[in-house]
């Protein structure tokens, strides 16, 4: 649960750096593709958010209700989940070097 709550938190985070990265390619990189690249990461995290909150509240109503043990079947569905999110991670990672390598060109004078 709580590494659940740390990924939801994360991508929140990531959801207001966007929003900055947004503002300055509005205003200094003014490329078209990389305004569509942070919408659809935008999307991709909105929608892993949304996962993970569904997934959250599954985990809820199972520890308070339910009676399914903690097995492999549980185990190899969380490991999903994870890699789901390792993946946006990188996915993340990657796009924010692509921005600080487009950032590069511009030196103040």
């Amino acid at each position: 649960m709580n590494e659940i709550e740390l990924w939801i938190y994360i991508l929140e985070s990531i959801n207001d750096e966007l929003d900055h990265f947004n503002s300055i390619e509005k205003q200094l990189i003014k490329n078209e593709s990389v305004a569509n690249n942070i919408k659809a990461l935008r999307r991709k995290m909105i929608l892993a958010m949304a996962t993970f909150c569904k997934y959250e509240q599954e985990l809820k109503v199972e520890y308070e209700y339910g009676d399914v043990e903690y097995d492999a079947k549980r185990y190899k569905h969380h490991e999903q989940k994870r890699e789901s999110y390792l993946q946006l991670m990188k996915d993340y990672n990657a796009f924010k070097i692509h921005i600080y390598t487009l950032l590069k060109v511009y030196h103040r004078k």
